[in-house]
């Protein structure tokens, strides 16, 4: 049979009684997953969610987050994962923008659903409601055309935008990069990742359905428990850099728990740039080269590193299968291999649209070819090299990928504060450290120190912790072109030179 229900849901047959999700000492087969994922859709449809629907999920990695996924594909519905650590500000506008018919939450974290109080909610935490509907009712034929997922993600305009992708693309650049790195049923994955964006749902959650893998799910990062894992049998882990500097540090205290890494398979990297000595480091302690690789939300996975082949370290690979990149100038003319230009993507995984904005879409695109916004450094080889963005509003901390305009638009009417630019600046452990340029009022604080706690209280009730400035500068005045823009690359300059910038005080 053709479609993409079949593809999603056959492991749950197909599996039988091997081991799908292992969880907090328990496991869950591939048989009794399919069962929760039925009653789930059962529950659903008896919530009036139908074809086309869109089910918004604000929980933290569970078993029943994923088996609930999959009774909204059995309907012919649409997932809309959402990040449990955004404030309710954040919450409100992801289901209201969504449009979402349903809201599935964590006991813990219904507090961020007070304005949207009119939304019909299930908790997840809890059994899945009982439902008298026959099953097989509940179960619609999906083509990959239709939307599977709509993921939000940060852009500079300080909205987040909802990307759309169909079951098709997630299945065709999934299965394509999972392929590349030779993922096979007997691989078992230590699934670290948190679930509400494409790293952990759709490389972790769908690469494992697509092979029938087992996956030993954690409900947050811990550098023993990605040793654990090993011990118990798994083969692959996925890391943002963040992760494998704390896993690092781990490794360098107790040599015994590097050496159980030796037999893994496989560990990758993406969603931010791994430092070229981090991965030296690791291989050094391991004997293992790390994959690094490159995606977007609207593109999903598009570059990788091989398994067989040079790992190169600084370079996040060469295009997948299913994918062609160009590298341009700012007009849209090729630049030859070894110039930097913007990185853009034509891919197999390429995103529906932005939901519900036209216009942003079409800007997003020059033709066939999406802009990713990333400044790269195309090798005669082949090889990429990710040297950094055309805008500087876009900041990638901690494995997240972050709009500097929603934080200003926070810490914008902060009692005291006349002006503030954020940006982001190169660090060991983030990636980028999230700054804050303030032009104090005369009323206000008048040192970075004092500046720093205010904001970061400021954004406490309506940004996630992420989002949170790390470092603060006070200046006389943020520094502008002729046209009054503000000039943020002259602010990270500075600072990445290691000393402040113009006019700060």
């Amino acid at each position: 049979m053709g479609g993409a229900r079949n593809r999603w849901l056959e492991p749950l047959s197909s599996g039988g009684d091997r081991t799908a999700l292992a969880f907090e000492g328990e496991t869950l087969t591939w048989s009794a997953l399919g069962t929760a994922a039925a009653a789930w859709a059962a529950a659903l449809a008896d919530a009036g969610i139908a074809r086309g629907a869109r089910v918004a999920a604000l929980g933290h990695s569970a078993p029943a987050l994923i088996a609930a996924m999959l009774g909204t594909y059995r309907l012919g519905a649409v997932w809309v994962p959402v990040n449990p650590r955004y404030a309710e500000p954040e919450v409100t506008h992801v289901i209201r923008d969504a449009n979402a018919g349903l809201v599935l939450v964590d006991a813990a974290l219904e507090d961020r659903l007070c304005n949207v109080a009119d939304v019909r909610r299930i908790r997840l935490d809890e059994p899945a409601p009982s439902s008298t509907r026959d099953l097989d009712e509940a179960l619609a034929d999906v083509s990959d055309e239709e939307p599977a997922l709509l993921i939000y993600t940060s852009g500079t305009t300080g909205r987040s935008k909802g990307v759309e992708l169909s079951h098709g693309a997630v299945a065709a650049a999934i299965g394509s990069l999972t392929g590349l790195w030779q993922w096979r049923a007997t691989d078992v994955l230590s699934l670290q990742l948190p679930l509400f964006h494409v790293h952990g749902l759709a490389i972790g959650v769908h690469g494992c359905l697509l092979h029938t893998m087992t996956a030993r799910l954690s409900a947050r990062f811990s550098a023993a428990t990605v040793v654990d894992d090993v011990r118990a049998g798994a083969t692959i882990f996925m890391g943002v850099p963040t992760m494998y500097t704390r896993l690092l540090e781990h490794l360098e205290a107790r040599p015994a728990d590097a050496s159980a890494l030796q037999g893994a398979r496989l560990f990758t990297a993406g969603s931010a740039a791994l430092p070229a000595a981090d991965l030296e480091r690791f291989e050094a302690l391991t004997g293992h080269r790390i994959v690094e690789r490159y995606g977007m939300s609207e593109t999903l996975i598009t570059l990788s590193n091989p398994v067989d082949g040079e790992r190169r370290a600084g370079s996040v690979g060469r295009p997948i299968p299913g994918v062609e990149i160009r590298v341009v100038d700012e007009h849209g003319v090729a630049v030859p291999d070894g110039d930097p230009g913007e990185l853009q993507v034509q891919t197999v995984g390429m995103m529906t649209g932005y939901y519900g904005q036209p216009a942003a879409t079409a800007k997003t695109f020059d033709g066939a070819w999406l802009k990713t916004g990333d400044l790269v450094v195309r090798e005669p080889d082949g090889y990429v090299r990710i040297v950094g963005r055309l805008s500087v509003d876009i900041i990638k901390s901690g494995g997240f990928k972050i709009g500097a305009r929603e934080i200003e638009d926070v810490l914008i009417g902060t009692p005291g504060l006349a002006e503030v630019a954020v940006f982001g600046v190169a660090d060991p452990t983030w990636g980028e450290r999230i700054v804050a340029a303030v032009v104090p009022a005369p009323d206000g604080p008048q040192t970075a120190e004092a500046w720093l706690p205010v904001l970061v209280e400021r954004c406490a009730d309506q940004l996630a912790d992420y989002k949170k400035p790390r470092e603060a500068v006070v200046v006389d005045a943020l520094p502008r072109n002729a046209m009054g823009k503000v000039q943020k690359v002259a602010l990270r300059r500075a600072l990445e030179a290691g000393y402040p910038p113009a006019q700060s005080r």
